[in-house]
């Protein structure tokens, strides 16, 4: 595939101005384009609405400050160029907002960048979300996520990413979507792509965080929705028996919000009450 050539509708805010399509921003030297110095973030804009818009790029600057890169955008920034971008498109288009922090050059001892040659980009592109009728597969991964001593879990890093990889492609080797994938102790932390949770008789649980998974921002808010309309939301730790036996399982993230899990292993699951509550407040949130 050329180089900007085969991608959907794009417009990226880099270098001081708007460029359509899938531009080039690094180069062979760049350090982050071989030694994965990059963060980033996703936000969404669906139905003429971005909900949560400002803590998405909070948690890129965030994220920044955990790799060493220097966050030179206020979110106020990041937040007027969103709404710049977001007008380049059809009112209900359905956007995925990403906000990068890269690094440019290498220092002294070349793994570690320096942090004064952070480069940054918006890239804002058309991209379906999943259908909220269809559920998905999911099965045990065989890998797990890594500690804060072993990788950088508490940010949104480039890096982590090649692991969830791994995790999706031997899942779909074996004819599911989706996978479960468990921290150093084998304990369930999240799906490979997104945060999970659990209804079981007339409470909805979902994996505390113990820093190995990064708790969503979509998560935090479903289980605030969920509390404030009187369902009991319990984060503790869950093994995949408890999903296994679970009345329902859903998952929250930011790429499709609410969506409903329909078979774990051979087990057929119907999309539930919790998870219909939990989508259908997500959407008065959003658009209110």
């Amino acid at each position: 595939m050329e180089l900007g050539q085969g991608w959907s509708r794009t417009w990226t805010f880099f270098q001081e101005k708007w460029h359509e399509g899938n531009i080039p921003i690094m180069g062979p030297r760049t350090h982050a384009a071989w030694l994965c110095s990059v963060v980033f973030d996703g936000a969404r804009a669906f139905e003429g609405v971005f909900p949560d818009l400002e803590l998405h790029f909070a948690r890129a600057n965030n994220s920044a400050k955990k790799l060493f890169l220097n966050p030179v955008v206020s979110v106020e920034t990041w937040v007027r160029l969103a709404r710049e971008g977001i007008d380049k498109f059809e009112k209900d288009a359905a956007l995925y907002i990403r906000p990068m922090y890269w690094a440019e050059k290498e220092g002294p001892w070349v793994q570690a960048h320096v942090p004064e040659s952070t480069q940054w980009c918006l890239s804002i592109y058309e991209t379906p979300m999943r259908k909220p009728t269809t559920g998905f597969s999911i099965t045990l991964s065989p890998y797990r996520r890594p500690t804060l001593e072993s990788m950088p879990v508490d940010a949104k890093a480039g890096c982590l990413y090649p692991n969830n990889a791994r995790s999706l492609f031997e899942a779909q080797g074996r004819g599911f979507d989706n996978a479960v994938v468990c921290d150093m102790l084998g304990n369930v932390a999240e799906l490979a792509t997104s945060n999970i949770f659990m209804a079981k008789d007339d409470a909805v649980y979902t994996p505390i965080s113990n820093g190995t998974f990064l708790a969503g921002i979509t998560r935090q808010r479903v289980i605030g929705l969920l509390r404030e309309n009187g369902v009991s939301v319990i984060e503790k730790t869950l093994t995949y028996a408890d999903f296994q036996a679970g009345d329902e399982i859903f998952s929250t993230g930011n790429y499709s919000k609410v969506v409903p899990v329909g078979r774990i292993d051979n087990r057929p699951l119907q999309p539930g009450p919790f998870y219909s509550k939990a989508r259908s407040l997500y959407w008065a949130f959003a658009h209110s």
